[in-house]
């Protein structure tokens, strides 16, 4: 079996049509990769044309400010990407006077910019011969060649970039690269892949073992932390609303919210209002949702309440709801601002 040749007789007539695959200009390949990061295509997409249409340069989007940049951001998660974007874009601007780095190794000192991505950068748009190695190209190798490494574990990831980096034809890394990954997302699928259709099914080692599901092998569970969020829409006599940008630097840093009232356990509802009473002492409260809704991240389940309190007085810096949306907030904030005052 010559894999690589088969893998991309297959590309070129499976492949999607996606706008970064029309360019080799390194900062759309860039953009591209780190929206594309723990973010599917179909999701990802109009958030890169968007960005390319707000910041058509490395320049423009330097030039930006932070909140600008969160809030075109707004909805994808992992908001330190948008952070590392803008922070690496200012980078090239004022200290490599806008020209990208060349090879893989000077991309690796960008900030935001691990080993896939400066590989994905530096086959895409300069043609070097470096195997990337993300989770689809975890996935196909795995199967078809029987790794059952534990891809949780750190050297594991040495493995198959020599496996990779092997196969990968050096006259024409850019095709294998986007051909390995595009295998993995539409045909190696995580989830009941079609063998049938598959062209490696005469030679895939999961296929003849019957351990698909089982590759690749990846030991570690992710623990999730619940917390419990209250949210206090508070809103002075004018009808403004008081909003605070995050600087915790935990999740959503330099994003806005309301004022956050968080329990460590959960509480019922009438503890939860006893205590905003006694905080804040409010004309009213308003309880927005019942049934509590849980936001699910990465590595934390929030169970948030929102209620709006109305206060009595004007409160200096207090924003009317016009200016409230121009600010960015995280999705579930966003989304419940949208459905109540909007």
């Amino acid at each position: 079996m010559n894999f690589s040749k088969t893998l991309i007789d297959w590309y070129l007539q499976n492949k999607r049509n996606l706008p970064w695959r029309q360019t080799n200009d390194p900062y759309q390949i860039w953009l591209s990769e780190i929206i594309l990061q723990q973010t599917r295509v179909a999701q990802g997409k109009p958030y890169y044309e968007a960005f390319l249409s707000h910041f058509p340069t490395v320049f423009d989007l330097a030039s930006a400010n932070e909140e600008q940049v969160l809030k075109l951001w707004q909805g994808l998660g992992y908001y330190s990407r948008a952070r590392n974007l803008h922070t690496t874009a200012k980078y090239v601007v004022n200290e490599l006077k806008g020209v990208f780095p060349l090879t893989y190794k000077d991309l690796l000192s960008l900030k935001g910019v691990g080993e896939y991505t400066a590989a994905a950068i530096a086959s895409f748009s300069y043609n070097e011969p470096i195997a990337v190695v993300d989770g689809n190209v975890f996935r196909v190798l795995s199967r078809v060649f029987g790794i059952t490494s534990d891809i949780a574990i750190t050297n594991t990831k040495k493995e198959f970039q020599q496996v990779a980096q092997e196969l990968l034809p050096e006259s024409n890394p850019a095709i294998f690269n986007q051909a390995i990954m595009e295998f993995g997302a539409l045909q190696c699928v995580p989830k009941s892949p079609d063998c049938s259709t598959c062209v490696f099914n005469d030679s895939c080692f999961a296929l003849e073992k019957k351990c698909i599901d089982e590759l690749p092998v990846k030991s570690k569970k992710t623990k999730v932390t619940n917390r419990y969020f209250n949210y206090l829409i508070i809103r002075d006599s004018n009808d403004d609303f008081v909003v605070l940008k995050r600087e915790d630097k935990g999740i959503w840093f330099n994003l806005y919210e309301f004022t956050l009232l968080e329990n460590l356990q959960k509480k019922n509802l009438e503890e939860i209002v006893e205590e905003i009473q006694i905080k804040f002492n409010p004309k009213e409260i308003i309880l927005k949702n019942e049934k509590e809704l849980v936001h699910k991240l990465s590595h934390q389940h929030l169970h948030i309440h929102f209620f709006e309190l109305k206060l009595n007085h004007k409160i200096e810096n207090a924003l009317s709801i016009e200016e409230v949306v121009k600010l960015p907030f995280p999705i579930v904030i966003h989304n419940f601002i949208a459905s109540n005052y909007l």
